[in-house]
């Protein structure tokens, strides 16, 4: 993970939310250019609109169209994203987190990708003092392997998901994106509650939380800071700007 890339990660923040359906078919047209040749590894880094983002497999479930009316009436925008996993909810509390990069054979390492980059997520929120691991919690909502979450010092037993990785691999590059919750966390387990219930998919609301509730003067602009400053410790990081992209 100390070994730098052939070329620099450029990283993009983005200064606000293009929509909420925008900004995820915005980081598939990166993950194109970037598989043409027209782009270099690449992170971009923004705080979302409102947004449940639902798995493949939730679109086919008979409950689907009630939990996308339930996220309308919570003021959450319901989509369908490319990559797999079940519902997961964000929101301006949140920061996402796209990682680009070129690649002949893009499908080496895919698995392990999710282990480098959970572990380093969990160090940048440990390095802002939030007591973070990787590894599934039970209960916890799109459920993965990889999941970060988060510990209270005074309550060990009380772990809450903080961070949810998803990535998409095609010929000639990958795009692997990242979620933390750090802001914020009633909205967003309000609406997975909704999502969930009308999807009829059980889970434990307990373990949706927020990177504040266990450092409450923790914010957003801190762990982006904290995430910028972990991804030197894998590649070599030049500072972008973002209006590049849109041209």
């Amino acid at each position: 993970m100390t070994v730098p890339l052939p070329l620099p990660l450029t990283v993009y923040r983005q200064p606000e939310s293009l929509g909420a359906g925008q900004d995820l078919d915005f980081a598939l047209e990166l993950l194109r250019r970037a598989r043409s040749g027209q782009l270099g590894p690449t992170l971009r880094l923004y705080r979302p609109e409102p947004t449940v983002a639902f798995g493949q497999r939730d679109a086919n479930l008979p409950g689907f169209a009630a939990a996308e009316e339930a996220c309308r009436n919570l003021g959450f925008e319901p989509l369908v994203r490319k990559a797999g996993g079940r519902a997961a909810a964000y929101h301006p509390g949140s920061l996402v987190i796209d990682h680009i990069e070129p690649h002949t054979d893009a499908i080496v390492g895919a698995k392990s990708r999710f282990s480098v980059f959970g572990e380093l997520l969990a160090g940048a929120l440990r390095s802002v003092g939030v007591h973070a691991a990787v590894g599934e919690i039970p209960g916890e909502y799109c459920p993965g392997e990889f999941s970060v979450h988060g510990e209270d010092p005074d309550f060990p037993a009380h772990r809450i998901k903080l961070i949810g990785t998803a990535q998409r691999v095609v010929s000639g590059g990958w795009l692997f994106s990242s979620v933390i919750v750090v802001e914020d966390s009633a909205p967003i387990r309000e609406v997975l509650t909704a999502s969930y219930a009308a999807l009829g998919l059980d889970w434990d609301p307990t373990t949706a939380g927020a990177a504040n509730d266990l450092l409450p003067h923790v914010d957003v602009r801190a762990v982006e800071d904290a995430v910028v400053a972990a991804y030197g410790t894998y590649a070599d990081v030049l500072d972008g700007d973002f209006r590049t992209l849109l041209a």
